[in-house]
C-alpha cells in the first residue's frame, strides 16, 4: 500500500463554499468535506458586491479543519482554489485592493452590453479575437464600465487579478493569472495564450494589469509564513494553480471516454454545456449561438454554451414559506414533481427577465401569462415546469453543437447539484434522445485535487486520473424515455 497524499480543495461557489480534503492512495480518490460555508453578493446604492473578506475568512477557517482532520504525522502536500468566472480583484503593487469587488450580476454593464450588440462591426472582431459572446457578465464589460466610470482607478490599480488568481496570492504571495479563469474574461486571444491587444483596446483597459496567463498545474510556491507557521502539516505545503474556473475543474473531473464523443453538463447555478476541442468553434452560427471558447487547463478548447440552470429554482424556492430544508424532504418534493403531467409548454429559459429579478415566481408566472398559459398551482408544479425547461435547454445546445461541428455526442455526462435531480436528469435525456450519466462526484473538487495530484507527480496526467476515478465511481444512467405527444415552447 502507497503512502496516502493529501492535498485541500478551496472551491468557492456563487451560493456557497467549500473547503475539501482529498485523500489519494492507491490510485483511489477520498474526500472529506471539512467546512462548508454560505455566500452572497451584496447591493449597496444600487450596486453589487461580494463580501471577499469574509471568503477569506472562511477559507482560513477550513484550511485549518483540513490540517486538524489530518491523521497523526500526515503532511498536507498541497492545495489549490477554484471559483466562478469573470469576477475580479483590483489591486496595488502591495496586493492591496483598491476598489471594491464586484458580483457579476450587477446591473452596471448593461450600457456597454447594448452599445456593443448594436456595433456589428465590433462585435464581430471582437469574437473572431477571443471566442467569447457578448454577455452581461464579462470581465470586459465590467472593466470597461469601471475605467470609464471611475477613471482614477488607472492610477491605483497595477494588477488585475481573477477571484481565484486573487486567494492563490493571498496563500502564496505569488500573482499570477490562470489560462482557464482569464478565458472566461472576454480579453483572451483565442488563438494563442496571451490577452487581446485588440479587446483589450475597444474596452479601453490596461494591458500592464495582466501579466501572460500560466497554465493550470503551475506551482506558486509554497504557503506563506503566516500559514506554514501554524502547523508542522503545512511547512512544505504548495500553492498550485490548478484550473481556477470552477466549469474547467468539473470537466475535468468526469470520466470522459477517450473518444471524444461525450458532452459535458456541469449542473449548478448555470448549466454548462460543453465538450473538449483541439480548436475552438467560432464563425457567425458560434457567435450567434453565444458559444464560448473557453479553455481547459493545458491549453485546449472547453467550446461551451450557458443555459440558466438551477438559478430558476433556487430563486423560485425563496418564494414559498414551506420549502425542503433537507434530502428526506427534497426526495418527495421531485417524488411529487415527477407524478405530475407532462408541462403543456415549457419556460424559453433565454429569456433575459430571469437573469436576476426580484423574485423568481414573479417573473416565471410573468414569463407564462404573457404566452396566455397556465401557471403551476404549487411548489411542485414550479419544479416540474422547470426541470423539463432546462432539459429542452440542454437539448438545444447539444444540437447546436452537433450542427456547428459535425459532431454526434453519444451521452451526456453530468455532474454538480443537478447531477442528483432525478427530474433533471431525466428530462435531459428525454429532450437530448441520448443517456444521461449522473456521477456520483463533487466534480469541481475533484478536478482541483485532479489537477494538484499530477502537479505534484503523483499521477502521469488527466487521462490516468480519469481512468483511475472512472474505475472506482458511482454511477447512474439514465435512458430516454419514449413520450405521447410532444412539449412545445410556444
Amino acid at each position: 500500500m502507497s503512502r496516502p497524499l493529501f492535498t485541500v480543495a478551496l472551491d468557492f461557489g456563487a451560493t456557497s463554499g467549500r473547503v475539501i480534503l482529498g485523500q489519494w492512495s492507491d490510485h483511489r480518490l477520498t474526500l472529506n468535506e471539512v467546512h462548508r460555508f454560505p455566500n452572497a453578493f451584496h447591493s449597496l446604492a444600487g450596486h453589487d458586491y461580494w463580501d471577499v473578506a469574509t471568503l477569506w475568512h472562511e477559507a482560513q477557517t477550513g484550511l485549518r479543519k483540513a490540517v486538524a482532520a489530518l491523521p497523526k504525522n500526515a503532511a498536507l502536500s498541497s492545495i489549490g482554489v477554484d471559483c466562478w468566472g469573470v469576477d475580479h480583484a483590483l489591486v496595488n503593487d502591495d496586493g492591496r485592493l483598491v476598489f471594491p469587488v464586484h458580483a457579476y450580476r450587477d446591473p452596471r454593464t448593461q450600457p456597454g452590453l447594448k452599445r456593443l450588440a448594436h456595433t456589428r462591426a465590433a462585435l464581430d472582431r471582437l469574437y473572431a479575437a477571443t471566442g467569447i459572446p457578448n454577455v452581461f457578465y464579462n470581465s470586459s464589460l465590467q472593466l470597461g464600465e469601471l475605467v470609464a466610470s471611475c477613471p482614477a482607478i488607472e492610477d491605483l490599480a497595477t494588477r488585475c487579478l481573477f477571484l481565484p488568481d486573487y486567494f492563490n496570492f493571498l496563500l502564496s504571495g505569488r500573482m499570477e493569472n490562470e489560462l482557464t479563469i482569464a478565458s472566461t474574461s472576454q480579453l483572451l486571444d483565442v488563438h494563442g495564450l496571451d490577452w487581446s491587444r485588440a479587446a483589450l483596446d475597444y474596452f479601453r483597459i490596461p494591458a500592464q494589469w495582466f501579466s501572460q496567463p500560466v497554465l493550470a498545474g503551475t506551482k506558486l510556491g509554497r504557503l506563506q509564513r503566516e500559514f506554514a507557521a501554524t502547523s508542522p502539516a503545512l511547512a512544505r505545503t504548495q500553492v498550485i494553480a490548478v484550473p481556477g474556473h470552477d466549469t474547467a475543474c468539473a470537466y475535468d473531473a468526469m470520466p470522459a471516454s477517450p473518444d471524444g464523443n461525450d458532452l459535458f453538463l456541469s449542473s449548478g447555478t448555470w448549466s454548462l454545456v460543453g465538450f473538449e476541442s483541439e480548436k475552438p468553434v467560432l464563425g457567425a452560427e458560434a457567435m450567434t449561438a453565444r458559444i464560448s471558447n473557453e479553455r481547459i487547463g493545458d491549453g485546449r478548447y472547453r467550446p461551451l454554451t450557458n443555459v440558466i440552470g438551477l438559478w430558476l429554482l433556487e430563486g423560485t424556492l425563496k418564494d414559498f414559506e414551506s420549502r425542503p430544508t433537507n434530502d428526506r424532504e427534497w426526495a418527495t418534493l421531485i417524488t411529487t414533481a415527477e407524478k405530475l403531467p407532462v408541462p403543456a409548454a415549457l419556460l424559453d429559459v433565454t429569456d433575459p427577465g430571469f437573469v436576476n429579478p426580484a423574485s423568481m415566481r414573479a417573473a416565471i408566472d410573468t414569463h407564462l401569462r404573457k404566452r396566455r398559459l397556465k401557471l403551476p398551482s404549487n411548489l411542485a408544479g414550479y419544479v416540474r415546469l422547470i426541470c423539463a425547461s432546462l432539459g429542452r435547454g440542454h437539448a438545444d445546445a447539444m444540437r447546436a453543437f452537433e450542427r456547428m461541428t459535425g459532431k454526434t455526442f453519444r451521452r451526456i455526462l453530468i455532474v454538480g447539484g443537478g447531477s442528483k435531480n432525478r427530474l433533471l436528469c431525466q428530462a435531459t435525456a428525454n429532450e437530448a434522445g441520448i443517456p444521461v450519466v449522473s456521477f456520483a462526484l463533487e466534480g469541481t473538487a475533484v478536478g482541483n485535487i485532479a489537477s494538484q495530484l499530477i502537479s505534484i507527480g503523483a499521477v502521469k496526467n488527466l487521462a490516468t486520473f480519469r481512468q483511475h476515478l472512472g474505475n472506482n465511481l458511482e454511477q447512474t444512467v439514465y435512458l430516454p424515455l419514449a413520450r405521447k405527444g410532444s412539449v412545445s415552447n410556444n
